[in-house]
């Protein structure tokens, strides 16, 4: 079967985010673009707004507000429809954040993120991996993030190696992933004030040679399954609801980044840096609804809320 696409000639595209009208918003992480963009079905694209620094994951709420795990600036951004910036959030509490990767909203109307733990400049030589990069220290961390007064509630784990996609499943669990290692974690955030890590599964198929392979973005079908990008590794893996593997989907490029149902049929929009696309995948399912609360942020641009430790 033929590759189908989306788009083309995308920046190295990252975050996802399905719309009501069959169009959609991504990041564009490629040094040319730096920037968040609405996409359409027909060919034609916005820029909604440039960041200047490296966006990576894309959640959006009730108000279409969304919000952006910026890693270039160290900070998550809430930005308007306009492009105006609203919020923007850059400490932990106890340290400022350093590489914020993906996020996602829960059923309690929070804002879940992961931090791969490492700015870029300590670990990127270039556009590549620096020597050795596995072995310096990580920190990857989970946070829960209280998205109206722009502060991080809980540290819900740390240590990981280089965290990634997280996404709430149909047991009203957080998952979030482990790149180096391609490990799924379950976090029961809503029963305990410090979850436990638990393995779920494991997207990484056997492989020899050093060049990384790992996952990536993630979401929830309503088939009960977790369908994971795996970067490096060309496909999206999909995981059965014990964690087991049920099958992978090979895609066109072999870098993808993220994914997201679309919001009428049975397709899968995956974003992939490779080759600057977004791919189609037809699959046996719809997606799990998101979770899109209402904030009722509004600020003008001069009165950007500005949170900090």
């Amino acid at each position: 079967m033929s590759a189908q696409f989306f788009a083309t000639g995308v920046g190295a595209p990252e975050g996802p985010v399905s719309l009501p009208d069959g169009s959609m918003y991504v990041t564009e992480m490629s040094a040319a673009t730096l920037q968040v963009a609405r996409l359409f079905p027909d060919g034609d694209r916005k820029v909604i707004k440039r960041t200047g620094g490296r966006p990576n994951g894309l959640a959006m709420d009730g108000d279409g507000n969304l919000w952006i795990a910026e890693a270039g600036l160290h900070a998550v951004l809430c930005i308007d429809v306009e492009g105006r910036e609203l919020t923007r959030i850059d400490h932990d509490g106890e340290q400022p954040l350093r590489l914020p990767n993906d996020l996602c909203f829960g059923p309690d109307g929070h804002l879940y993120l992961t931090d791969s733990g490492m700015t870029a400049e300590n670990f990127l030589d270039g556009q590549n991996f620096a020597e050795n990069y596995r072995k310096l220290p990580w920190d990857g961390r989970v946070y829960e993030i209280d998205p109206v007064k722009g502060k991080v509630l809980r540290i819900l784990d740390r240590g990981i190696l280089f965290t990634n996609g997280i996404a709430f499943g149909p047991d009203i669990a957080l998952y979030a992933n482990a790149s180096f290692t391609g490990e799924v974690y379950r976090y029961d955030v809503f029963g305990a004030a410090n979850p436990r890590r638990e393995v779920f599964g494991n997207v990484l198929q056997p492989f020899e040679g050093d060049d990384f392979r790992g996952p990536d973005g993630m979401c929830w079908g309503d088939d009960g399954r977790l369908y994971c990008t795996v970067y490096g590794q060309r496909n999206v893996t999909v995981l059965n609801k014990d964690g087991s593997l049920a099958e992978r989907f090979p895609l066109d490029g072999e870098n993808p980044t993220n994914c997201a149902f679309a919001l009428t049929g049975k397709t899968l929009l995956v974003t992939e840096v490779e080759r600057g696309r977004v791919e189609q995948l037809q699959t046996p399912c719809s997606g799990l609804p998101l979770h899109y609360p209402r904030l009722g942020l509004r600020a003008p641009p001069a009165e950007v809320r500005r949170f900090a430790g």
